[in-house]
């Protein structure tokens, strides 16, 4: 398993991280603890959570991801050789504390709900689930500008996130679902202000959303804070398995109708072509997918997820592939005739 830095952390992630959204609602705790146990012998030291997690987010199930990372914690008695992540979560879920604002009261209360679930005294990594202010993420285009907006000043929240970090119950700070000017603002406040650097942006990649490329690449590299990619394959999409109107029992997108973002007939058009370009070549297309996203060179680490251990060992061997040129030519040759279809 390769491993990359975490910014200027010092801290060392594994290229492939698990994600673990789907704990609490398609996975049971065993099956959670299961998927946990294999990851960590296959090399993965890196696990990403948030507190809003299991989804779809509910209030009946909020917060079980995190119980069930803490019980797997408690069971294996050995906290340090995994990195863990979790998130804050931004404006707009009110079954999270009546409404979450990133501001000092919200999130000492959302990390030490999440220390408590998960038994442990600190998290790795900290997020920043989405902003605070309204911008374009979850897929938004066409940029509108609110001069009355009233969000929590980045300054303020950053300044929260010290305390954490001064604290030791944080040991490094990243954002999730920014745009380029957030990411350079995050970088100007803690510079002026000694104030955490942000060491990562998780944001969603995959074949059918290459929109980081546009700007945010540029940043990663350029201020070492690296992507963390998720929705690699783009809720399942990319594997195949929903072609031509297909549903798959207990698959997501046959069990959550909100899960509409890969689902276009543009989607289905270039998720296609991507599959033809995988069979062509004697490849699996999941695998196909996330060995492109593994490819990138502003990648810090890639965030699969699993909803059974055949899915899970097959996202695994992902990391071994190394794609040809030809293969990527031809991936690159249907992004510039259908580009980004699922922003």
């Amino acid at each position: 398993m390769q491993t990359r830095p975490l910014g200027d952390t010092g801290i060392e992630v594994s290229r492939l991280c698990l994600g673990t959204m789907t704990f609490g609602e398609q996975n049971s705790e065993a099956e959670a603890h299961e998927q946990l146990d294999r990851a960590v012998a296959f090399g993965i030291n890196f696990i990403d959570a948030a507190e809003m997690y299991p989804v779809p987010p509910r209030a009946e199930t909020q917060g079980r991801t995190e119980a069930y990372i803490g019980s797997w914690l408690k069971r294996r008695d050995s906290r340090d050789d995994v990195i863990i992540a979790t998130k804050v979560t931004g404006p707009g879920l009110e079954h999270i504390r009546g409404g979450p604002r990133l501001d000092r009261q919200h999130i000492h209360q959302a990390i030490d709900a999440s220390l408590a679930r998960l038994q442990t005294d600190y998290v790795d990594l900290y997020q920043l689930h989405w902003p605070e202010r309204s911008t374009n993420y979850f897929g938004r285009l066409g940029y509108e500008h609110d001069e009355e907006e009233e969000a929590i000043p980045l300054e303020e929240t950053l300044g929260v996130l010290k305390e954490l970090v001064d604290a030791g119950k944080v040991r490094a700070i990243g954002l999730s679902n920014e745009t380029p000017w957030g990411v350079m603002k995050a970088l100007q406040l803690a510079e002026r202000l000694d104030l955490p650097r942000v060491a990562s942006i998780q944001n969603p990649y995959n074949l059918l959303n290459r929109s980081f490329e546009v700007g945010l690449a540029e940043v990663a590299h350029r201020e070492n804070v690296g992507l963390l990619a998720y929705s690699p394959l783009g809720f399942g999409v990319l594997s195949g398995k929903y072609l031509n109107g297909a549903r798959p029992e207990n698959a997501r997108l046959s069990l959550f109708e909100r899960f509409k973002r890969y689902t276009s007939p543009l989607a289905e058009q270039a998720t296609r072509a991507y599959v033809d370009i995988a069979r062509e070549n004697e490849l699996d297309p999941a695998q196909m997918a996330l060995a492109f996203v593994n490819s990138r060179s502003f990648l810090t680490s890639n965030i699969i997820g699993a909803t059974t251990m055949e899915q899970l060992e097959s996202n695994l061997a992902s990391e071994a592939l190394k794609l040809e040129q030809s293969v990527l030519d031809a991936i690159d040759e249907v992004h510039r005739q259908i580009p980004n279809p699922c922003p």
